[in-house]
């Protein structure tokens, strides 16, 4: 048996620790990553909610010929926004920069629903009733 040493076939020393802890940690990434999924379907559901009642909302400018961005309105918004995400403790900037992303598709799709009023292609007035909010008004 020379050259050989006891316990040649088990890991190298340390290695049972090693795997163990890669083990908790795995189990530890799984429960985190679990909760970021749940945020996830969260933020969906809520952007959903959101454009449908900024839908709503183009509908109604484009009925009463308002048009599809609100300089002054988004100005508000921003400034709320970065507070709010301060307060949070998320990036303020991030937060901008995000609702910018989300305010763009809003007008497109505003300006959509603009163009589809005038071709008559939705109607003029319509009586419709808002779906609850998830959140309540910060």
């Amino acid at each position: 048996m020379t050259g050989e040493t006891a316990g040649a076939d088990s890991p190298p020393a340390g290695a049972a620790g090693a795997a163990g802890a890669a083990g908790a940690a795995g189990a530890e990434l799984g429960r985190l990553r679990a909760g970021i999924d749940g945020v996830d379907a969260a933020v969906v559901r809520l952007l959903a909610e959101r454009f449908a009642l900024t839908r709503r909302v183009g509908e109604l400018k484009a009925r009463h010929g308002l048009p599809p961005a609100d300089p002054g309105r988004e100005a508000r918004q921003i400034a709320r926004l970065r507070e709010l995400a301060g307060a949070a403790r998320l990036d303020p900037e991030f937060a901008e920069k995000f609702h910018r992303f989300v305010v763009a598709e809003v007008i497109r799709h505003h300006e959509a629903i603009a163009r589809a009023v005038m071709e008559q292609r939705i109607p003029a007035a319509r009586e419709e009733t808002a779906p609850p909010p998830v959140l309540a008004e910060y």
